[in-house]
């Protein structure tokens, strides 16, 4: 496969940002809690909620302006997630995660089978040949990019940041392989079939690149960058197509061991989208999420999350704007399996684009309350 011109310089910047990734608290490549020991290991989590929402769940194109929490005012059970993994060290293993609940819905990827409303999602399954310092997977997995994960307990807040639900896809189909060059440094690599595309929505390929660098248990840096033709109107095999591109960097710095720091910027383009001026071109988007995490003690914790995104074109929310959000989170352990979550959180944008719930008028703002329960196992 070639790349255009474009594409290699999206990959060559991978390399020249000052700043890379870091999860929040584990790989994106979701595993077993056990799973490094070889054996067969069985985990899951029980995630239910009560949430309201000033607004309606939708902007006034018609796109939700919520990712999980889309629940308008009541209870709603967001996810149950099932993992099954066999991941030695060395030679063949693998995984399997399934999800299932309201959230299963809004990951489900095009052409897996499941459709849409049967709150069911596999969302990884994949096998993994692991040696010295390589370990490669095949199948369906989950995105390299972003600070936050489907998996609900491994996210410090109760809602998805604006970046999670509106910067970068969700889980991929294809082969990943990675390299550890020590304890510090590893460099991924991998082709799949593009964006929540289980089935590829055309006949070229997406590829992905990553590193992730952990110098000291202070700082944590890393970054990953995406190439590849998509459809312009979605999870669909038809329609005009045109190359996206996007670059994620994540930063984390752990001030004690009770505060930490993580700032998550994403940057992203599609050509041949349509504009809002009218016409089609290259659409772009970028946003920058910062997030402050302090544990109070073993039982409580707080985290706050403030986030800028701009959808210059309209493209990722319909809705030409400067969208911001600021959420507050509280965490308490009343036994170490399971964790209640309360959370405020405030969204505004710059346009009227958040509509009420009558479906008649719309405001520049949206104020949300959450509960959230999670129990693990």
């Amino acid at each position: 496969m070639s790349l255009k011109k474009n594409q290699m310089i999206v990959l060559g910047a991978l390399f020249a940002g000052a700043s890379i990734q870091a999860q929040t608290s584990e790989p994106h490549v979701q595993t077993a809690p056990e799973a490094a020991s070889g054996g067969l290991e069985f985990s899951g989590y029980v995630d239910a909620s009560y949430n309201h929402l000033s607004q309606s769940n939708a902007f006034t194109s018609g796109t939700a302006n919520r990712v999980f929490d889309l629940k308008q005012n009541g209870l709603a059970l967001q996810q149950i997630g099932l993992t099954v993994a066999k991941q030695p060290k060395e030679g063949f293993g693998g995984l399997v995660n399934v999800t299932i609940g309201r959230d299963a819905d809004v990951i489900n990827s095009y052409g897996l089978g499941l459709g849409k409303k049967n709150k069911v999602d596999l969302t990884q399954a994949f096998a993994q040949y692991a040696t010295g310092p390589w370990t490669v997977i095949g199948g369906k997995f989950v995105t390299m990019a972003g600070a936050e994960v489907i998996k609900s307990g491994a996210n410090p807040n109760f809602s998805r940041s604006i970046l999670f639900g509106y910067a970068i896809p969700f889980a991929h189909t294809g082969v990943r392989a990675t390299y550890a060059f020590d304890d510090a440094l590893s460099v991924m690599a991998g082709v799949n079939n593009g964006w929540d595309d289980f089935r590829d929505t055309n006949g070229g390929k997406t590829l992905e690149l990553g590193m992730t660098y952990v110098p000291s248990k202070t700082y944590s840096l890393g970054a990953q960058a995406y190439t590849g033709k998509e459809r312009v109107d979605g999870l669909t095999n038809t329609g005009p197509e045109g190359t996206r591109n996007l670059i994620d960097l994540v930063g984390t710095f752990n001030v004690t061991e009770q505060l930490t720091f993580i700032v998550n910027y994403d940057y992203g383009t599609q050509k041949t989208a349509p504009l809002a001026g009218g016409g089609t071109g290259t659409a772009k988007w970028s946003g920058i999420a910062g997030y402050a995490n302090y544990q109070i003690n073993d039982q409580w914790r707080v985290s706050g999350r403030a986030e800028y995104f701009d959808d210059k074109d309209g493209y990722r929310t319909g809705v030409v704007q400067k969208w911001k959000e600021a959420t507050l989170t509280v965490g308490y352990l009343p036994i170490k399996a399971l964790e209640i979550r309360g959370e405020v959180r405030a969204d505004s944008s710059n346009v009227a684009s958040f509509a009420d719930k009558s479906g008649t008028g719309a405001s520049k703002t949206q104020r949300s309350y959450g509960l959230q329960a999670i129990y693990s196992f």
